[in-house]
């Protein structure tokens, strides 16, 4: 499609005084009319200010309903909006800053330091958004700068940049992954009928808003059908619980540290989880005990799988097959085609394994101002590569094997640490696994193994070792082993092995228990 409708208006048009955003920490509501009303007088200030369509704005905050008021505001006016990675120091941020060219900075009390920090060395302009110390919003004083009349919604172009998310690069700048309203659209459907959310739904908003799954699983598709996602500042287990509990999150979608943390609190044994109607999960895969322990209490955590680039949805399980297949993320949604490439470029049929590529209109349509890497994104027949190898099984489910760059090769040997991370979780006394290649002077790499124990378990290497070799062959049994408090993490809750790699190096591998 050519175009869309504005996605405020429209919803503000059918269901204007049900309640879109609920601000947790304030108890102050918004409807969906007051959140297209706000965001109509935001792009007046926008215009006011001498925006145009194209111009980037940025916003630095923990979760507010008001990101979205900003966000909707940006599509009503065609500026680009630009979430900024709270966790990054200043220094970082300045990188991200300058290459997007934003023209106004908008962050929270939170964050009001560091912004200060970024205007003094940018000149950048600073407005103030999210709750205030006396809970009101600091975007009411802003809507209300004379001078502005507010523009009005109309038809949007499906492929017009939109927002930008930086993705979390690990050497040089992040590239920033164009996101659109008709990849928005896409992955509604693609996420909607997998979960089957229907008018009225609930969810809550916990994720960082400078991540795709913030912004779109599910609470923009919550929205798009009428739904109400209560907004936490970010993720606190206890009070999810408490939310759940209360019959207030009836679709719910997490990463597995988030899992993990709900099933290590204290009042997971008294939550009710009969009104939630669907779990997901994505990111990383559910280790397999996780999603036993959650099937015990009723529920069902279904594994999906999806990118930044393809707005997120690609894959999601379903809940009939879940249990008969662990480990896979189901089949690729509604609006997603998708193949597997082997290593000799060649397409695999039936059952197999390759490279996942996509296709569809929930993928992007590059990186901005960045056509290299664009081009290198993308094959010449116009299909995403993921970087994603995964297998397919006779009956078309999908499972993720590893991504590529983290396959390393003992002895000649190609090893994939997802499979040996898998192994590892079936330890009764490991809780998280996660392997790395690292340099090896007798077999070129070997691997080594971050563990977080179960509470009031203990772990040793010789015991791990055997466990191991009893059930991988051995070039793939890991060759050091380390226990962890906590791994460190990306804000999509994957583990940043590069981390773990340049740790191994910088500690000389001394504090590593030998197999």
């Amino acid at each position: 499609m050519e175009f869309v409708t504005d996605m405020a208006a429209k919803r503000a048009e059918m269901t204007p005084e049900a309640v879109a955003f609920s601000d947790f920490d304030t108890g102050r509501n918004f409807t969906f009319a007051e959140i297209d009303r706000r965001a109509c007088q935001l792009g007046g200030v926008f215009r006011a200010r001498g925006l145009e369509d194209g111009d980037r704005v940025a916003v630095l905050c923990l979760n507010h309903p008001d990101f979205f008021v900003l966000l909707f505001a940006a599509q009503k006016t065609g500026i680009v909006l630009v979430p900024l990675n709270w966790r990054q120091p200043a220094a970082e941020l300045n990188l991200v800053l300058s290459a997007s060219r934003a023209k106004l900075l908008f962050h929270d009390e939170a964050f009001a330091e560091t912004a200060g920090e970024l205007a003094a060395g940018s000149g950048i302009g600073l407005l103030p958004l999210g709750a205030m110390a006396n809970g009101e919003s600091a975007l009411d004083g802003v809507l209300e700068e004379g001078g502005s009349t507010p523009v009005r919604g109309g038809l949007v172009k499906a492929g017009t940049p939109w927002y930008l998310l930086y993705t979390s690069g690990t050497t040089g700048l992040p590239k920033a992954v164009i996101q659109t309203a008709g990849m928005a659209y896409a992955n509604t459907v693609c996420y909607a009928q997998s979960a089957g959310i229907v008018t009225g739904e609930t969810g809550v908003n916990y994720l960082p808003l400078f991540h795709t799954a913030g912004i779109n699983l599910p609470t923009l598709p919550l929205f798009l059908f009428g739904g109400t996602s209560t907004v936490l500042r970010k993720f606190e287990a206890d009070t999810v619980l408490d939310l759940v509990d209360a019959g207030r999150v009836s679709c719910f979608f997490a990463v597995p540290a988030v899992y993990q943390a709900m099933a290590l609190s204290g009042k997971i044994e008294t939550t009710d989880f009969s009104r939630v109607r669907s779990l997901y999960c994505g990111g990383a895969p559910v280790p397999k005990h996780l999603l036993q322990d959650f099937q015990k209490r009723g529920v069902t955590i279904c594994n999906g799988m999806g990118m930044t680039e393809t707005g997120p949805t690609i894959f999601l399980m379903d809940k009939a097959h879940a249990a008969e297949k662990i480990g896979s993320v189901g089949k690729p949604q509604l609006l997603t085609d998708v193949r597997l490439v082997d290593g000799r470029g060649q397409v695999v049929q039936g059952a197999g394994e390759g490279e996942v590529e996509v296709r569809g209109p929930n993928v992007t349509p590059g990186y901005m101002d960045n056509p290299e890497a664009t081009a290198a994104a993308f094959t010449t027949d116009g299909w995403l590569k993921s970087g994603d190898i995964a297998r397919r099984d006779e009956d078309g489910y999908y499972s993720i094997v590893d991504r590529i760059k983290d396959m390393y090769i003992s002895g000649g040997e190609n090893v994939y640490p997802a499979e040996v991370e898998r192994v590892l979780l079936t330890h009764p006394a490991v809780l998280e696994a996660v392997v790395v290649g690292v340099p090896d002077e007798k077999w070129g790499e070997a691997g080594a193994a971050y563990l977080i124990a179960r509470p009031g378990e203990m772990l040793d290497a010789a015991g791990l070792t055997g466990w191991c070799r009893s059930r991988l062959a051995a070039y793939k049994v890991p060759k050091s082993f380390l226990v962890v408090e906590e791994l460190p993490r990306t804000a999509a809750g994957k583990v940043r092995k590069t981390i773990l790699k340049d740790t191994f190096l910088q500690e000389n591998d001394r504090r590593f228990l030998k197999s």
